[in-house]
């Protein structure tokens, strides 16, 4: 009887093992690349990455990144349909004030097709590079 029950014991756990590897590997998708600001120049150069500032209107008039010509509020009610018209084979740099939006609008677009997305940890926050305050 505990032959039997360790058999049994084993037969299930090698059935989770295998469907549960061969159902993650079809669910399992590409995302997001969080970097730092020390890569960001780099990935500008070798990809051409554009930066998407993702704060409110209010926010991007205190100052944002330089080189960002790309203004999507994630709480605006346009959000969507602004980042559909976007080039999808392109990379981007997205960034809020602190990491956290950005985060969210990343996955939004890996969610709808982009493939190369990174986030910027920290966001403007800890930007200490070049920015503009219109």
């Amino acid at each position: 009887m505990k032959k039997v029950q360790s058999l049994l014991t084993i037969s299930v756990f090698i059935l989770f093992a295998v469907f549960g590897c061969a159902n993650s590997s079809q669910t399992q998708k590409p995302g997001f690349k969080s970097i730092q600001q020390e890569e960001v120049s780099k990935i500008i150069e070798t990809e051409k990455a554009v930066f998407i500032d993702v704060r409110t209107p209010g926010e991007v008039a205190e100052g944002y990144i330089k080189g960002t010509n790309l203004f999507i509020d994630i709480n605006g009610s346009d959000f969507s349909s602004q980042i559909e018209k976007l080039d999808k084979s392109k990379a981007y740099i997205v960034y809020c004030r602190s990491g956290a939006r950005s985060s969210s609008a990343s996955s939004y677009m890996i969610e709808h097709g982009f493939t190369k997305v990174y986030n910027l940890l920290g966001g403007f926050s800890n930007w200490n590079g070049e920015s503009v305050k219109p």
